[in-house]
């Protein structure tokens, strides 16, 4: 009989809490979600493409202000990187958890 209590893969988690470019991940995955734990002061964003590089094709762009304290699901699948830019004002705290 097979085992129907089968786990998928724990994902991997990055935080990151300064305006900067950072590759999270070269090659394919899957971004699961991004939990913004605090927004910083001004008006913050963050940028997530598919690139290992600031640029490219994006994923998202969210206002970390606007979304404070939320954690936003994706569950997309990237196949060069994950590339995540933290700009302008006092760095937003962000938590990015993948594959």
């Amino acid at each position: 009989m097979a085992d129907r209590n089968v786990h998928p893969a724990s994902f991997a988690f990055l935080n990151l809490a300064a305006n900067a470019t950072t590759t999270v991940k070269t090659g394919g995955g899957l971004l699961h979600s991004i939990t913004l734990n605090n927004a910083g002061a001004g008006g913050n964003t963050c940028a997530v493409y598919d690139n290992t590089a600031g640029s490219g094709t994006l994923i998202a762009t969210i206002d970390t202000v606007e979304l404070n304290g939320r954690t936003l699901l994706y569950d997309v699948h990237f196949v060069t990187g994950l590339t995540i830019v933290i700009a302008t004002g006092t760095a937003a705290d962000i938590t990015v958890t993948y594959l």
